[in-house]
């Protein structure tokens, strides 16, 4: 079974940034790609990130491309997402994810391609 945790939220005023962390366990997290997910209140959860296994493909929603960074340390068994001039639309629970069942040198941006899902981390950026 595989386990992940996502840290690193919390409120920012507009402008700011942020770096969540993801830590997943239970599984050879250096074998699979991973993305970053969030949901606004009211809202559908949207793609916002996605990495391959290695690291060496990353891909991006278009409303933060520019803005975040998707990484990962494989030996920390951890990826990141660096969220840079955050703004108020930016608010939302983001979600950490892993494919196990796909192709882990492909960046993959549908919610349907991920097998394992964290609880979430509040983001709130304040304007």
């Amino acid at each position: 079974q595989v386990h992940v945790v996502e840290s690193g939220g919390g409120l920012v005023q507009a402008g700011g940034s942020l770096r969540l962390a993801c830590a997943a366990s239970g599984h050879t997290f250096s074998s699979y790609a991973m993305g970053w997910f969030r949901q606004a209140p009211g809202k559908e959860r949207e793609f916002v990130a996605a990495i391959t296994w290695s690291g060496g493909s990353t891909y991006y929603a278009d409303s933060v491309k520019g803005r975040f960074t998707i990484s990962r340390d494989n030996a920390k068994n951890t990826v990141y997402l660096q969220m840079n001039s955050l703004k108020p639309e930016d608010t939302a629970v983001y979600y950490c994810a892993i494919a196990t069942r796909r192709r882990p040198s492909t960046v993959l941006a549908g919610m349907q391609e991920y097998d394992y899902w964290g609880q979430g981390t509040q983001v709130t950026v304040s304007s």
